[in-house]
């Protein structure tokens, strides 16, 4: 079912490691020109265009594009206390986590009267996007709104597909946790329409253009997040998941298929990874992958992910070469189960989240462990972060020198100005001090 990649008895370069990661066939490139297009209809006929496109991608077409006050209300009042329970909680070590994110104003005095002020400014408006395709995701609800809260934001929007096994409205159980939470601003529109949506603007609902559009979806929201870079912010393209585990022969076999299935059933293009030493491990491990995914609740999707060409087991010599492979996969979610997880996570550099032992599988990051799920995928934790208070706080200097502190560096204003031919520069500086300058 799953792949083997066996690597053990080479040096493969950097390059070559880059080379030999597995991916989905279908990339966020491969969806641009379908997210475009959506995009483009959704600045040119706004709501109608929202309402067209559910009814062609979610097979519903819903009463409103904007969700009523009182469809919240009656979510809020309709969640089952057990998983109003479990959101409340998940509420509660995600607000801690995300505090625990934001900088510190800091002054710094350079000189006598010369004084930067580091401060962390958070964005106004905010596009949340929760996905809602083959599952429902309240945990995300939390995830994205909780750190933009914590970071300060004060305008907040989100959006979920609407679904037709609700008559065309939001999930009600995300419905309720946004009403829990204190967002209001709801709308029923999925996909790359509603990334498009939040970007500029549909002024017939009444929704305004937002500075940061955040939150996982598919390939075509991750297409839609790279096109509209560039008039609004992003968190990163977030498409499907991914995890890899590295173990060697203490592993449980068991438990490393568990997690691997955990996050396999997410989608047929979710990649599911195991990198080891141990062949008789891989060999344990491919076994009970063969029988949980004809066990598993999503088994036909399961079986797709993990017989997809994202999906492997790759074999190597030693866990420092097991530390490589990962580095250059770039995981979404990265687990250590090894004897001594600590050694392995000094040789890691790029991950989205990454979880030691086997007592913390990727399942608690995904709800109560207090850490943030949303994460960059397809590679992309090799130069990006997953989502947190930081993601909505711009860093900005504030730069306060009295007039003595300017004219000790005058000099060499000038001096440099000279250098780069830009004369009005130093111009700018000189004048505070020559005759009349200051009346």
């Amino acid at each position: 079912m799953i792949q083997t990649i066996d690597l053990r008895g080479t040096r493969p370069t950097p390059a070559e490691l880059l080379a030999a990661v597995p991916r989905a066939a279908t990339s966020v490139t491969v969806a641009s020109d379908v997210a475009a297009a959506l995009i483009d209809d959704v600045r040119a006929r706004g709501e109608a265009a929202l309402l067209d496109q559910a009814e062609r991608l979610d097979r519903v077409r819903p009463a409103h594009v904007r969700v009523p006050a009182s469809e919240i209300a009656e979510a809020v009042a309709g969640l089952d206390p057990a998983v109003r329970t479990a959101i409340e909680e998940t509420i509660r070590r995600v607000r801690i986590a995300s505090a625990a994110q934001v900088p510190p104003r800091v002054t710094t005095t350079i000189a006598d009267g010369a004084v930067i002020t580091q401060r962390w400014q958070p964005v106004n408006r905010v596009g949340l996007y929760v996905p809602g395709g083959k599952a429902v995701y309240p945990s995300s609800v939390v995830m994205n709104v909780v750190p933009a809260q914590v970071a300060g934001v004060s305008s907040l929007a989100l959006a979920s597909p609407p679904q037709s096994d609700h008559a065309g409205r939001v999930h009600p159980t995300i419905l309720a946790v946004a009403g829990l939470l204190g967002v209001h601003e709801i709308y029923a529109m999925g996909g790359a329409g509603a990334v498009g949506a939040f970007a500029y603007g549909v002024p017939g609902l009444g929704l305004d253009p937002v500075q940061l559009v955040t939150g996982p979806g598919n390939v075509y929201v991750a297409a839609a997040k790279r096109l509209v870079r560039g008039v609004t912010g992003i968190d990163s393209e977030a498409g499907p998941t991914d995890i890899l585990v590295i173990a060697d022969a203490a592993a449980d076999p068991r438990l490393v298929a568990a997690d691997l299935v955990s996050q396999a059933e997410h989608d047929e293009l979710a990649a599911a990874v195991l990198v080891t030493d141990s062949a008789p491990l891989a060999a344990a491990v491919s076994a009970h992958l063969a029988e949980l995914a004809t066990t598993t609740t999503h088994s036909v999707r399961v079986t797709a992910a993990l017989s997809g060409p994202q999906s492997a087991i790759v074999l190597v010599d030693d866990l420092a070469a097991a530390a490589a492979f990962s580095n250059a996969f770039g995981p979404e979610h990265l687990e250590i189960q090894t004897a001594d997880p600590q050694a392995v996570l000094a040789r890691i550099d790029n991950a989205g989240a990454i979880f030691l032992g086997a007592y913390s599988p990727v399942s608690l990051g995904d709800y109560v462990a207090g850490s943030n799920h949303v994460l960059p995928t397809g590679g992309q934790a090799r130069f990006s972060s997953g989502l947190g208070a930081y993601t909505f706080l711009r860093p900005q200097q504030v730069v306060d020198y009295g007039r003595e502190a300017l004219l000790a560096v005058a000099g060499h204003i000038a001096a440099l100005s000279a250098a780069e031919a830009l004369p009005a520069h130093g111009d700018a500086v000189t004048a505070r001090f020559s005759a009349g300058a200051e009346g």
